[in-house]
C-alpha cells in the first residue's frame, strides 16, 4: 500500500472518524482506523463496536492499493502538526507504516485489516433521502432532552418514528420531552419505530455539514445507516421499547401564555444566576398581561424578574427546573413562543408560536 495525499483532504474525514475510536479499548485494534486503498479511493474507518463511520477520500494520483490499520489518535496527530500545505506520503512497508512530509518521517504500529472488526449487516426494511439541514434540525431541537446515563437504557437515546410522509424525532429524560417532526418522502403506511443511541445521534449530526446536500438513511431491523457523498455512518439501534410519547403531551390546558422569547430567555437566565445549583429551580407567577419570576437558594439570597406576557386568565403559581426551559428557549428560532398550563401540578407544553412541528414538554418542580 503506498499513496500520497494534501493534508487537507486527510485531516477532515480522519478527524470525524476518529471521533468515533474510544481512547480507552478492551480490543487494540478498536483504537486504531483502518485505512483501504483501491484504485483512486481512499476509505478511512473507525468503530467502538456500536458505531461505525467510514470516511472516502479520492486521490488525485494512482495508488498502489493495500489494507492496514494504524492508532488513530496518533495519525491524527501527526497530520494536525504539520503544515497546512503539506503532502503526506504513506506507506507500509514491513507492517509498519511510514508517514513522510517535507522533511518529517514518523513510523506507526500497525494491526492486519482482517482484525478489524466490521458492523455486521442486518437487511434494510426502510430508506428515505433527506435533505441534510432538515434532519439535522430535526436533531438539534430534540438531542438535548435525551437522558446521558439513566438505568432506563432505552431513554440514553432518540426514538425516530416513521409514518406515513412523516419522520419524528422525541428524545425525553424522564423530566422534560422533545418532539420534532418533518415531512419527507417515505413510501410507509405502518408506524416503524428504532431507538438510536446517543453517541450515534451526536455523530450523526456531526456529518450533517452540507446544507444542501442529501443523507441517504437505512433503517434495519437492529441498525441504522445513513449515506452521504463522503461518509457512510451505521450505528447499532438501542434494543428497547420507548415510553408512549402521547400520552405524556398535556391535553386540555387552559392557560395560554404567548410571550417575547428573547425576553424570557434572558429573564431566565438572569433569575438562574440565583436559583440553587444543584435543582435549579425558579417560581413563575402568571397574572393577567404579566409573568413574575423568582428564584432563591440556600443561602436566603433571591432574583426577582418581571415581563409582560399576553396572557388574560386567573392566575398561577408552578415551578420548574430552569435549565429545562432554558434548553427549550434555545432551539427554538420563532420571536414569539406560547407555554400552555393547566394547574401547579401539571406539565407545561411550549412551542413556537405560529408553528407546530415541534413541541416541548416540561414537567413542574415542587418548590
Amino acid at each position: 500500500m503506498h499513496f500520497t495525499i494534501q493534508r487537507e483532504a486527510l485531516l477532515k474525514p480522519l478527524q470525524l472518524v476518529a471521533g468515533v475510536v474510544e481512547r480507552r479499548q478492551t480490543l487494540p485494534v478498536l483504537s486504531n482506523v483502518l485505512l483501504v486503498v483501491q484504485g483512486q479511493q481512499l476509505s478511512l474507518t473507525g468503530t467502538d463496536l456500536e458505531v461505525e463511520l467510514v470516511g472516502r477520500v479520492q486521490l488525485e494520483e494512482p495508488a498502489e492499493p493495500g489494507e492496514i490499520t494504524v492508532p488513530a489518535r496518533k495519525l491524527m496527530d501527526i497530520c494536525k502538526s504539520l503544515p497546512n500545505d503539506a503532502l503526506i506520503d504513506i506507506k507500509l512497508d514491513e507492517q509498519k507504516i511510514v508517514v513522510k512530509a517535507g522533511r518529517s518521517r514518523f513510523t506507526l504500529s500497525t494491526l492486519p485489516a482482517n482484525d478489524f472488526p466490521t458492523v455486521e449487516e442486518g437487511p434494510g426494511s426502510l430508506t428515505c433521502n433527506l435533505e441534510q439541514s432538515r434532519l439535522r434540525r430535526l436533531i438539534e431541537r430534540t438531542s438535548f432532552a435525551m437522558a446521558q446515563q439513566d438505568v432506563r437504557y432505552y431513554l440514553n437515546g432518540m426514538l425516530l418514528e416513521v409514518s406515513t410522509d412523516t419522520l419524528r424525532a422525541v428524545a425525553t429524560d424522564g423530566h422534560r420531552l422533545a418532539m420534532c417532526s418533518m415531512r419527507a418522502d417515505i413510501g410507509q403506511a405502518d408506524r416503524h419505530q428504532v431507538i438510536v443511541p446517543r453517541k450515534g445521534i451526536l455523530e450523526l449530526a456531526r456529518l450533517l455539514t452540507e446544507p444542501d446536500g442529501m443523507v441517504s438513511i437505512v433503517l434495519g431491523q437492529h441498525h441504522i445507516r445513513a449515506t452521504t457523498g463522503e461518509f457512510t455512518f451505521t450505528s447499532k439501534l438501542v434494543d428497547g421499547k420507548f415510553p408512549d410519547y402521547e400520552r405524556v403531551l398535556p391535553k386540555g390546558g387552559d392557560k395560554l401564555v404567548i410571550g417575547d422569547r428573547q425576553a424570557l430567555r434572558e429573564a431566565f437566565s438572569r433569575t438562574a444566576i440565583l436559583s440553587n445549583e444543584k435543582y435549579r429551580g425558579i417560581r413563575l407567577q402568571l397574572a393577567n398581561g404579566q409573568l413574575k419570576i423568582q428564584a432563591n437558594n440556600p443561602e436566603q439570597e433571591e432574583a426577582e424578574e418581571e415581563i409582560s406576557v399576553d396572557y388574560n386568565g386567573s392566575s398561577l403559581e408552578i415551578g420548574f427546573n430552569v435549565s429545562y426551559l432554558l434548553d427549550v428557549l434555545g432551539v427554538m428560532t420563532t420571536e414569539q413562543v406560547r407555554l400552555i398550563l393547566s394547574d401547579s401540578n401539571s406539565s407545561a407544553l411550549l412551542q413556537e408560536a405560529d408553528n407546530d412541528d415541534s413541541a416541548y414538554v416540561v414537567m413542574p418542580m415542587r418548590l
